[in-house]
């Protein structure tokens, strides 16, 4: 639906100017190019195109005016024509001849002509006979005036249009300013997926030189629009300006041609690595008695298990299990990670299920970070459905696959109050109470089945008893979440009806994402599959609100895989198996899905969740669809690049749909032809014509398919390939099949993806312009935003069509519903968007808009399929060489432009390649054939135009048959009109190209390749940045079709890249594809098109990249005057080159004079060299064919410095930046007799940042005027406010009372518990500064970097949701109320992180702290690199497969030393500067680079997460440290069985600088016999951390003193350090004033003046003040930068053996002091905190209300025997019993009895610390640490059998609710309802008495109270306990008194008849029958024994 505008030519013009048009319709207008100096006749040929979204009324305008154009001023109009479009809208196509008027509406002379063209919506207009849409920008109708820019004033100085113009406005006037030259290289140049998009270099603007040479094209720079826009003023604001793409310029592209994918591998179904592990913490609610709980965590088949916890309801393992997968990401994303509890499993017994919970690895993946940190997962019990929760596990779980890293959150002291409910795992969006649901799969059936089994004994079956059978056994197997069903086998079937259901039972929503369904072949020996096909089930349900459970079909879904020939090994097998691109038709299958969720709470339930399989109710015939006939038509114009293996023998195409056109291995049945009755489709057609020859018709005489060429014999192109001769005749193929006619699904589908790569080429588009730095990015975005919004709208008005349609599924009907409303709500926040787009913002809504783009591929995603793929396989010899797949919605024909096909009717180059794993690896990336296909798929009855979209110029060739029958299809194209071109290919060079010879380089050469040519260029030895400089001629070169199509759309030109080598053939390295500009023989050659501009290409190797390729390429067509015409070849004669043609001038780049300075420093690790150590190196530059040669070092390893620093050389390089060559670092060794040896090289791409850029004047005088006084108020740390006491009602001083850090760990605790005891342990006394240690300091840092973490997140997380209100509600004014809502915990945090802003009055000490990097310091520091760089030098092969020779080990040591490139002459200023040394040039003031010898002091503080190395998921982990010669292994030391051991140890090693500076630190795991493993090892390069500006030596701390723990560790004291600062960076200071001022340059800062020491005496000290200036040295103008602080960095370490995955994390930072200044003082003592010993008495004194369990034996009674159990260890370390009250009746005890559990206790950490041997067998003891959690059971005691348990409680030490005053008062409350009551901590209130209940759950898993206890608890440390002793139990000393106790127990004696009566009538009336019984029988057989030997002795002796 579009208005098209031809303009072809203005005449009658006066004098002589550069004209240019304007057309503008409904508020969209478009300007022409300009064409310069026309007089008379302006010729413009343009054509314009107008999408419209409603119908055209009769009475709208176009109109149209004409300018002459003026590049200063303002454009001065020549006339304005008017149309009105009546008699448009009514016939369809116009052509107009009129004058044009003038501003007085009256005539003048000049004339102009046009045609237009209109099709409506519904087609009722004319007939639609143009080429493709085009994708301009649609506008909607409403002409929405909302943006402001009016540029017709801009362009025209008329200010009388309101067109209202789109902010489309100037879109063309900038858009060109972009693409300067680009005009006609619009679409093809910019691939959506990177084809063509490299560096649009060719757009760049033009020089300023080329202003003067009037060649730039004739449109405003994007700055004088800017300033005209600043000119008119008006209310005009560039923020509103938009671009629209290129393609809405210009359309006078035909767009005959789609792009090709230059991406040639298959990515899927490689195998990759990957690790999984899985943190067990702890698990909580446990449902059951008295368990013994093991964790299992099983992933795929892997099982592991924890350790086992005895009777405790919530265990705590805190174990780590790490699970290797070498896989395809497929296999691995569908593989289950199972969690499941397990009671009391032991050796002998698998235990018993608690509950389970499971979710695929995907799922992980998916998430952020790839990973789950601290979640509790929900446990269900899968057997028992009406049970809801079994407990919740803790539990941590992170993915990671190669090149991966995972930022995990630091690894604190996890003291969060766990917020159980808040902290599920699950993801985003997915409630947490998920119910039960039925998954119903069901199959019907399946049709054109593969053959499976051979034929021999088919053959023999049919000789002997002649029946014909089917040589398949199909059955469907399903697989999901973790559990398989399968439906029966149904015999020899190839259309096998099963009427099935498949249901499975699992959790809602689901946490697996695909459901796998598989076709396999029943055989004896294995079953194999046919075919596989995944359901993801996001794309069938959806979740939101107006959502829908997952539904699927009835509907068809075909299945790909291997080839159907059968073969006993079929090598593509694992194609069938679902993994890689399946590359044949194998089957269709019939099926549907739906989800019941089930209503737990029905009786009648059955609450099993095994598969099920039970029959279907079949579905109707009709219900997928109507059948309709379908026409194929393909063309073949073109087939080259014929890999050599194939070329000898002759070569067809085959093209098949389904299993229609396939002639070798179709189908197996004879042919049965069934007519279609009335269409109704009784059965569908699934055979096929057999063998038909192309002129022999059937039955009714109807045209027969032909679906492969004839064979031909390929000619030779060059000796890797070949061609087919494919010149004036085309083979044709024609295929008809019948299917269901679903193709409104494939519509939309293809309406979706239209948008989504009109989207995608958009942004690369912006990515392109903020790469290439052009100007106002944002435009462009804003103009993507349009055309999306518009595209959204004009979705909504298409797809709501046709929406009763009767065979539409449920799943139909609700996508179609949500994705209008997802696309129309799209459309509104790209509108939304558009207004926000500012130059400053303009990343962020990039992103966004990024997110569009996914959200819109996954909606265009179909699920439900209909016509299968095409396959165009190349065939040899009838054997299966190669193929390409087509999805068949790409080329579905529709009258609808938008839901056309992307190439249908287009001429496509597809690339064939080789199927399956042979496509794999550098085997794959080899073209085995080339081929332009034209492709058109639709319904029979539509097929009269398919031709519609081939090249002109041809006449058909038909069968005998289809001779005058005009529809009948051709077998050929004949043409009759070609065209002559020379090819002009300008290679510039090359860059960063593959490795592909040992030495690390490679011998390139390109070869060219265009249609059936190709050349190659020289090959330039030992490089991977070739300058050919070399222009390729291709004579010659034939094109067929009409001449006007040629220049629009010329075929694409393949560039390939290879590696030379002497023997054998050479290596491919990488391949791209180019584009030629077209000049036909009647232009002129002259700008702006030509001479065409260098551009960057990006060279890829299968999928990754493999460099760029910078070179221009022109098609010249040679006209009737013969070569003669063509501009001539100008290049530069001097050099001499031989035949050897170099690049003309016109396109090589403007070069300038640079000199090029290259600090060397030195050379560091280099490797050997053939087995010889490397003794004499040198390093040779070279750029651009200049360079330099370092010294020689003399002995490596004696000094691997180099004498002299700086070296220069001068070089021409282009004045482009982006064109730069890049620069080559070669290191050589210089070995005996003159020999080179190359050791290896590194290239820097990019000189970008090494370019001098001259500093601005202007701001360097602004800051050296007038002081900035800078207050330096001590910093507010980010902390809790914890107290604040007012002083007086009148007064606002605030004194803050800072509690310690410990006081406060545990406070924070008691906070979040609900205020409780708030008020009572203020008054606790101050820990003094002896107790604070550098723990203490770490502690406060780690929490201080949490919680900047936490504010970051709720700040980002705000500012988005802040973000999507606006969007949302198009600022509604809503974001109020969000505010208002924002929970009330939210507000807490908010009050207690803006306390502490208040002026404080410090009364008490803060804890100094120091910053926690969780990353390492060089991230933190650009790598220290501020002015020394280090490059890699690299050496050997790059490795082809993921596997081997990653870029760390061809690493062969490294060049250290830096560059500076600037324009000659330098800039006096600089040469003029004090103390300048000419002989440094630009590296003034660089140290020394003699030896120097440096103390350097590690300090490690622990690791976390280290990967387990032994066989129990343990390590024993101690440090290596390696640093030259000296080798530190800190073995005796090893901390056993621990993955997060704390280390606390610092090292000192003397080393000397250079020889010694890379530090390895590793950690080792121990093992008692054999080697010990390394677990993983980090590096650090000290030399460059040493010399850095950063001052990266010894980190300067928060404050300064001079004793305790935060003693100054430096030598140099802060003044000191100020005072070399200031004169290294000459600048004026420091100058020390009065009143604690210092002045530094121009900065005043403020701050205290006095210092106290030991014994607490004041001194004045300047260093406070010089403190304050290192820590904001930054803002010292010229000199400042960041200085390192007082820190610790978090490295990963990694292993050789597993590249790229992180192994653990080690916490540590180094010192380093220079040996010739005075020595610093000892190491800070770091060792680990010793944990506190403390004795925790427990008194039990009564319990109550305990439940009765046992009946008495003698009279029933109900009673119990109670005791009461305790530990706090655990139930093996230190359980301790009371004596036994016997008897209770009422369930109460008396016991009066002391447990005395003595403990080690970590403050800091709040754990228990507790060693002991894991087993038997263990070698040493292991270090636990457990939560301090005090547990107290109630049992039954029962002398024969086990005891019985009735209930328990736990106390956590650090919470507990405090205790009830009596026994009524304590309720069940206390255990369930904790957030709402007093929590007490035993380590404050030291003593706790009070009733606490026991609880167990019942059988309804409710917790219920079985009975309650009075306690005392006592705290005493150690000390404490000696001074006061007290005995266990009721012993001495402080023995308790004796208990009461009631003599119950006695009763049966009193009354002894009722007893008796009571145990023989009652209690053993059974028991005594039973044993009468036995005994009765065991008399019998002792008698029967005693009688039979005599009696068998008198039967045989017959007495």
């Amino acid at each position: 639906m579009a208005l098209q505008l031809q303009l072809r030519t203005v005449s009658g013009l006066r004098g002589r100017a550069d004209r240019i048009a304007k057309a503008a319709f409904r508020g969209l207008s478009f300007y022409t190019r300009v064409l310069e100096n026309c007089e008379d006749e302006a010729r413009f040929d343009e054509t314009f195109r107008w999408p419209v979204a409603s119908n055209i009324d009769g009475n709208e305008i176009l109109e149209i005016q004409v300018f002459n154009y003026s590049k200063v001023f303002t454009n001065r109009l020549i006339g304005t024509f008017r149309m009105v479009l009546q008699k448009v809208v009514e016939e369809g196509h116009v052509e107009v001849m009129d004058t044009l008027i003038d501003d007085n509406n009256s005539a003048i002379q000049t004339s102009i002509s046009i045609e237009i063209r209109y099709q409506a919506l519904d087609g009722t207009v004319g007939t639609w006979n143009d080429k493709e849409f085009l994708e301009t920008p649609s506008v909607h109708s409403e002409g929405d005036g909302r943006y402001p820019l009016e540029t017709d004033s801009l362009l025209s100085g008329h200010r009388q249009s309101t067109d209202g113009s789109v902010g489309k406005s100037n879109q063309q006037s900038t858009e060109r300013s972009f693409r300067s030259r680009g005009k006609e290289k619009t679409k093809e140049h910019k691939a959506g997926k990177g084809v063509f998009s490299a560096m649009k270099l060719g757009k760049a603007r033009p020089t300023k030189d080329d202003h003067r040479k009037q060649d730039e094209p004739a449109v405003l720079e994007a700055e004088d629009l800017d300033r005209k826009v600043m000119r008119l003023g008006g209310g005009l604001d560039p923020d509103t300006i938009s671009l629209a793409s290129v393609t809405a310029v210009t359309t006078n592209v035909s767009n005959k041609r789609s792009k090709p994918d230059i991406k040639m591998e298959p990515s899927a179904g490689r195998p990759m690595d990957y690790q999984i592990s899985i943190t067990v913490i702890e698990a909580r609610q446990l449902v059951g008695l008295n368990m013994d709980p093991v964790v299992c965590v099983e992933v795929g088949e892997e099982k592991k298990y924890t350790s086992m916890k005895e009777s405790t309801n919530c265990p705590y393992y805190n174990e780590y299990f790490v699970f290797d997968f070498h896989v395809p990401p497929d296999v691995m994303f569908d593989k289950i990670i199972k969690l499941s509890v397990i009671h009391s499993k032991n050796l002998l017994r698998s235990g018993t299920l608690v509950g389970s919970f499971k979710m695929d690895v995907g799922t992980v993946y998916t998430q952020p970070e790839h990973q789950f940190y601290h979640k509790w997962a929900i446990l269900s019990d899968p057997e028992d459905l009406t049970a809801g929760l079994k407990g919740y596990l803790k539990c941590d779980i992170a993915v990671v696959g190669k090149g991966d890293n995972i930022k995990t959150p630091h690894k604190a002291n996890e003291t969060e109050e766990d917020d159980i409910e808040g902290n599920l795992l699950l993801p985003d969006g997915v409630p947490p109470e998920r119910q039960w649901a039925r998954f119903y799969i069901k199959i019907y059936r399946a049709e054109g089945l593969p053959r499976m089994n051979t034929s021999i004994m088919a053959n023999v079956k049919k000789a002997l008893i002649g029946e014909n059978k089917d040589l398949v056994d199909p059955y469907v197997q399903v697989a999901f979440a973790g559990q398989k069903g399968k439906t029966s086998v149904q015999k020899s079937s190839y259309e096998p009806l099963w009427n099935e259901q498949i249901i499975f039972t699992e959790m809602f929503p689901p946490l697996c994402k695909r459901i796998k369904i598989q076709i396999r072949d029943s055989d004896k020996v294995n079953d194999v599959a046919i075919g596989t096909h995944f359901i993801d089930l996001r794309k069938i349900s959806n979740e939101g609100d107006k959502g829908y459970l997952p539904t699927f079909g009835p509907a068809w879904v075909n299945m790909y895989g291997s080839t159907r020939n059968y073969t006993l090994m079929d090598e593509h097998q694992e194609l069938n198996e679902g993994l890689g691109e399946g590359v044949s038709f194998r089957a269709r299958l019939l099926m549907s899905l739906a989800v019941e969720i089930l209503d737990t709470s029905n009786p009648e339930i059955n609450s099993s969740t095994e598969v099920q399989v039970e029959q279907a109710t079949p579905v109707a015939d009709n219900c997928t669809g109507k059948m309709e006939e379908f026409f194929l038509f393909g063309a073949f114009l073109e087939a080259t690049m014929i890999d050599r293996k194939i070329g000898d023998k002759p070569i067809n195409f085959e093209v098949t749909i389904g299993n229609y056109g396939n002639q070798i291995d179709g189908m197996t049945k004879p042919v049965l032809r069934r007519k279609k009755e009335g269409g109704d489709g009784d059965e569908e057609e699934s055979e096929l014509l057999h063998n038909s020859s192309e002129d022999e018709a059937d039955e009714d005489g109807e045209m027969v398919s032909v679906s492969s060429s004839q064979p031909m014999k390929p000619l030779v192109t060059d000796r890797n390939y070949f061609h087919l001769p494919y010149f004036e005749k085309k083979p044709c193929i024609y295929i008809k099949s019948w299917w269901q006619d679903q193709r409104r699904r494939l519509y939309n589908a293809n309406i979706m993806d239209k948008i989504a790569d009109k989207l995608e080429e958009g942004l690369n588009d912006v990515q392109e312009m903020i790469k290439t730095e052009k100007p106002h990015p944002e435009r462009r975005l804003r103009g993507v935003l349009e055309e999306l919004s518009s595209g959204c709208l004009r979705f909504v008005t298409l797809a709501d069509k046709d929406q009763h349609h009767s065979s539409r599924t449920r799943l139909d009907r609700e996508r179609l519903k949500s994705c209008m409303r997802e696309l129309e709500n799209m459309g509104q926040q790209a509108t939304t968007l558009r207004s926000q787009v500012k130059k400053n913002t303009m990343k962020d809504k990039l992103k966004q808009v990024q997110n569009f783009l996914q959200k819109l591929r996954f909606l265009a995603d179909e699920p439900q399929h209909t016509i299968p793929d095409i396959f165009v396989w190349m065939m040899s010899n009838n054997k299966r060489i190669a193929y390409a797949r087509v999805p068949s919605k790409d080329i579905l024909y529709s009258i609808v432009d938008e839901e056309m096909g992307k190439d249908c009717a287009k001429v496509k180059t597809v690339f064939l390649k080789l199927p399956g794993k042979r496509g794999f690896g550098p085997a794959g990336w080899t073209v085995q054939a080339k081929m332009e296909i034209y492709l058109w798929l639709g319904l029979n009855k539509q097929r009269k135009d398919f031709l519609s979209g081939l090249p002109c110029g041809f006449e058909e060739k038909k069968t005998t048959r289809g001779q005058n029958l005009p529809s009948f299809p051709p077998i050929s194209l004949l043409y009759t009109k070609k065209q002559v071109f020379q090819l002009r290919a300008h290679m510039y060079q090359a860059r960063s190209l593959f490795a592909a010879d040992s030495s690390g380089l490679s011998d390139p050469f390109a070869r060219v390749f265009f249609t059936s040519q190709s050349q190659c260029t020289e090959v330039l030895n030992e490089t991977l940045c070739p300058t050919w400089d070399q222009l390729l001629v291709f004579d010659n070169v034939e094109l067929y079709g009409e001449a006007h199509e040629m220049r629009d759309d010329p075929p694409i030109i393949v560039i390939e890249i290879y590696d030379q080598d002497t023997v054998g053939k050479a290596d491919f390295m990488g391949r791209t594809f180019a584009k030629p500009v077209v000049k036909m023989s009647d232009e002129q050659y002259c700008p702006p098109r030509f001479p065409p501009q260098l551009e960057y290409y990006q060279i890829y190797r299968g999928n990754s990249t493999a460099g760029d390729l910078l070179a221009a390429f022109e098609l010249l067509q040679i006209g009737s005057g013969g070569k003669s015409d063509l501009p001539p070849i100008d290049g530069p004669t001097d050099i001499d080159r031989g035949p050897i043609l170099p690049v003309p001038l016109g396109i090589r780049p403007v070069l300038s004079k640079y000199r090029v300075e290259i600090l060397f420093w030195g050379l560091r690790d280099l490797k050997r060299v053939n087995l010889a150590q490397v003794d004499r190196p040198r390093v040779d530059i070279e750029c651009a064919g200049k360079g330099v040669q370092s010294a020689l070092i003399q002995n490596y390893k004696k000094n691997p410095n180099f004498s002299t620093l700086v070296k220069w050389f001068e070089v021409d390089l282009p004045e482009n930046e982006l064109l730069h060559p890049p620069l080559n670092i070669r290191v050589v060794d210089c070995r005996a007799f003159g020999r080179y040896t190359l050791v290896g090289s590194h290239t820097v791409s990019s000189l970008r940042k090494f370019i001098y850029r001259p500093p601005d004047k202007k701001a360097q005088h602004w800051n050296m005027t007038g002081e900035i006084i800078v207050n330096m108020e001590p910093e507010v740390p980010i902390k809790k406010m914890e107290t604040m006491v007012k002083l007086e009602a009148n007064s606002d001083a605030v004194v803050k009372v800072d509690v310690s850090e410990e006081e406060k760990e545990k406070k924070k605790k008691k906070k979040k518990g609900g205020g409780g005891g708030g008020g009572e342990e203020i008054e606790e006394e101050e820990p003094d500064e002896s107790m604070l240690d550098w723990w203490s300091k770490y502690f406060a840092s780690i929490e201080t970097m949490k919680e900047q973490l936490r504010q970051q997140e709720a700040a980002a997380a705000e500012a988005e949701e802040k973000e999507e209100m606006e969007i949302a509600d198009g600022f509604k004014g809503q974001a109020k109320n969000k505010e208002k809502s924002k929970t009330p915990k939210d507000d807490k945090k908010k009050k207690q992180q803006s306390a502490p802003e208040l002026p404080e009055k410090k009364n008490k000490q803060k804890i100094d702290e120091l910053k926690v990097f969780n990353k390492e310091l060089e991230t933190e520091f650009d790598n220290f690199e501020d002015w020394l760089h280090t490059f890699n030098l690299l050496r050997g092969k790059i490795g082809d497969n993921d596997d081997n020779a990653t870029e760390e080990e061809r690493i062969v040591g490294r060049f250290k030393g830096s560059m500076c490139v600037y324009k000659v002459p330098l800039p006096d200023d600089i040469t003029k500067e004090a103390g300048y040394d000419p002989t440094f040039g630009m590296f003034q003031g660089i140290p020394s680079n003699d030896p120097i010898n440096v103390l350097v002091r590690v300090y490690i503080v622990r690791a976390t997460d280290l990967h387990p190395a032994d066989i129990n998921g343990k390590a024993d982990p101690y440090i290596a440290i390696k640093l030259g010669k000296t080798d530190i292994k800190d073995k005796e030391n090893y901390i056993s069985k621990q993955l997060n051991p704390v280390f606390g140890k610092s090292f000192d090693i003397e080393a000397t600088f250079p020889m010694e500076s890379m530090l390895t630190v590793a950690v080792y795991d121990w093992d008692l016999v054999g080697t010990d493993d390394l677990i993983g090892e980090t590096k650090i390069d000290l030399e460059n951390r040493y010399y850095s500006k950063h001052r990266a030596t010894c980190g300067v701390s928060q404050t300064y003193s001079i004793h305790g723990y935060n003693i100054w560790r430096d030598p140099m004291k802060p003044s000191q350090i100020l005072s070399k600062l200031c004169k290294e960076g000459k600048v004026d200071g420091p100058h020390f004033g009065p009143g604690g001022r210092v002045k530094v340059a121009n900065r005043v800062y403020t701050g205290p003046t006095e210092i106290e020491d030991e014994n607490g005496q004041k001194k004045q000290t300047d260093e406070h003040l010089a403190l304050t200036v290192l820590r904001h040295w930054e803002d010292v103008p010229r000199a400042g930068c960041k200085l390192v602080p007082e820190h610790v960095e978090t490295r990963p370490l990694l292993n050789p053996d597993k590249p790229g995955i992180e192994q653990g994390r080690l916490e540590m930072w180094v010192d380093m002091f220079p040996m010739d200044m005075p020595a610093p003082g000892p190491a800070i003592d770091i060792s680990p905190r010793k944990p506190k010993k403390y004795e925790l008495r427990v008194i039990v004194w009564n319990t109550d209300e305990v439940i009765l369990e046992d009946d008495d034996y003698f009279t029933g009674e109900k009673s119990s025997d109670i005791f009461v159990r305790g530990w706090l260890k655990g139930q093996q370390e230190d359980k301790q019993d009371t004596d036994v009250h016997y008897h209770s009746l009422t369930g109460e005890g008396n016991f009066n009895w002391r447990y005395i559990f003595p403990f080690d206790y970590l403050m800091a950490e709040e754990k228990i610390v507790i060693s002991k041997k894991e087993s038997m067998f263990s070698w040493d003891e292991t270090e636990y640490k457990i939560p301090a959690r005090l547990t107290l059971q109630v049992w039954d005691a029962d002398h024969f059998s086990a005891d019985d348990f009735l209930g328990a409680i736990e106390l956590d030490l650090n919470r507990f609710p405090r205790g009830a005053k009596t026994s009524k008062q304590c309720s069940l409350e206390m255990v369930t309802n904790e957030a709402e009551l007093p929590m007490v901590s035993i380590f404050k209130q030291k003593r706790v008495k009070g009733w606490w209940p026991f609880v167990a759950r019942d059988e309804n898993d409710e917790l219920e109270i079985t009975g309650k206890v009075e306690a005392e608890l006592h705290l005493l440390t150690a000390e404490e306990a000696e001074k006061s002793p007290a005995g266990l139990a009721r012993n001495e000393p402080d023995p308790l008194e004796k208990p009461n106790r009631p003599d119950t127990s006695f009763i049966w004696f009193l009354n002894p008849l009722k007893s008796i009566k009571y145990l023989i009538c009652t209690r053993y009336k059974w028991l005594i029958i039973k044993i009468v019984l036995a005994l009765l029988l065991l008399i019998m057989v002792a008698l029967f024994l005693y009688s039979m030997p005599g009696y068998m002795v008198k039967k045989l002796l017959g007495a």
